[in-house]
């Protein structure tokens, strides 16, 4: 699945970021990243969409819907879904 619409936002020595980058990886998931520690844009996009506090990864898909902090299987699920409005 192909998709470069997804936008990452996150940091590099964040946990949860790393592992939901490796996931979309393996899913072959094409994604932006934005480092929200090099990028004071991300970092304010990522401020003023979680009430203030810097939660990563905030990924944000082609309909608008964001996800924030999503456990695996929650990524994984989103992208099916994700996937069956796309391909259909």
């Amino acid at each position: 699945m192909t998709n470069s619409n997804i936008v990452v936002y996150g940091t590099n020595w964040c946990w949860d970021c790393t592992r939901a980058r490796k996931l979309l990886k393996r899913l072959q998931v094409e994604y932006e990243w934005i480092n929200i520690d090099k990028d004071q844009l991300g970092e304010q996009f990522v401020l003023e969409t979680n009430d203030g506090m810097r939660s990563v990864p905030t990924i944000v898909f082609p309909d608008g819907s964001i996800m924030v902090e999503p456990s695996s299987q929650q990524l994984e699920d989103k992208l099916k879904i994700f996937q069956s409005k796309t391909s259909g």
